[in-house]
């Protein structure tokens, strides 16, 4: 009689509605202030660099579904969390078509030639900013919006650092602090790293789309990691490593963690589900390995940024890291991990 009711079926029996769609959903959900900020702050050119990532990536996604005559999936929204996740680490008046072509790179290079969603070794995302940054340095140089735009953002503390910040042609506040720390001859005098707080923290118009606020970066990543869409372990440990390092080198912790990408790196990139570890003590020492790998980037390299090549390093050595540090099976021995026999 209770033939009708049986479900027979492989394991997990137990499912839990959230999915694809709704993960992204969220992510899409953290991103919306600073995005929309982002676009306030540096108006017509900074919404073409979005729109083109964002076309260009789910443009990918579709171009090889369709090539390979599998469903395509753009409705799980991944494609638009990429394209929105790129657009946010390229400048505001980089070209058009330069965004088109990381979009198109951070789906087709990032996503779909290792099998799709879910099978990346890469952060889709970063591998399209890799593919415009080395294709055209020249474009990304001259891409930095060199003063504010509006009124918010042109404050005593804007003015009195935006001569320092045109030294480096506008590149970033971190570019114009390298130049104060390392005692270069055309350093400005009485620059400090603590005139950069609060431009950081509330309205930041150097650097690229996602740097504009990083009060806006923390409140994104407090909102997913409330909602379980991802956990703290990865975000706060990179930052408090970067962080930690940066003292010991003598230099301002606080300005080194809200300047640049650390924060959208530690918050949106790092904690990617299929480009970081599965198991927590893995996740710590993936993390530790970011924050290293970005301190010695940022003093010991042509680039001030070191956010990039950090995570996409660390992608690299995630099945490293799953194969050596995984928890131990239920039942398992300690010393050998291996199952008793019955």
């Amino acid at each position: 009689m209770y033939e009708d009711k049986l479900i027979v079926s492989t394991s997990p029996h137990v499912r839990d509605p959230i999915n694809t769609r709704r993960i992204m959903c969220k992510v899409i959900a953290a991103l919306a202030p600073v995005t929309a900020y982002a676009l306030f702050i540096h108006g017509l050119s900074a919404l073409w660099v979005l729109l083109a990532s964002m076309a260009g990536a789910v443009l990918g996604d579709f171009i090889v579904q369709k090539g390979r005559r599998i469903p395509v999936t753009l409705d799980d929204c991944s494609a638009l969390v990429t394209g929105l996740l790129l657009a946010l680490t390229l400048p505001p008046k980089l070209p058009w078509w330069v965004a088109g072509i990381a979009g198109l790179a951070a789906t087709v290079l990032g996503k779909q030639i290792f099998g799709g969603l879910g099978h990346n070794i890469f952060n889709p995302a970063l591998v399209g900013r890799a593919v415009a940054f080395v294709s055209w340095p020249a474009y990304f140089a001259a891409a930095y919006a060199k003063s504010a735009a509006i009124g918010i953002a042109n404050t005593a503390n804007h003015k009195a650092i935006e001569s320092a910040v045109d030294i480096v042609n506008g590149a970033s506040p971190l570019a114009a602090m390298r130049y104060v720390y390392d005692g270069a001859p055309k350093a400005p005098q009485g620059l400090f790293a603590s005139k950069y707080y609060q431009p950081l923290l509330f309205a930041n118009p150097w650097g690229c789309l996602g740097e504009v606020s990083a009060l806006l970066l923390i409140l994104g990543g407090i909102y997913l990691v409330a909602t379980k869409t991802i956990g703290w372990r990865i975000s706060v440990v990179y930052v408090g490593t970067v962080a930690a390092l940066t003292a010991l080198t003598g230099r301002d912790p606080l300005f080194y963690t809200l300047a640049g990408g650390l924060l959208i790196g530690a918050v949106f990139m790092a904690t990617d589900y299929t480009t970081s570890p599965l198991a927590r003590r893995g996740k710590v020492v993936y993390a530790l390995g970011l924050g290293v790998v970005t301190w010695l980037l940022r003093f010991w390299s042509n680039n001030p940024e070191g956010v990039m090549f950090a995570i996409l390093f660390m992608n690299a050595l995630v099945p490293l890291i799953d194969r050596y540090i995984m928890p131990r099976r239920y039942g398992a021995s300690r010393e050998s991990g291996e199952v008793p026999a019955p």
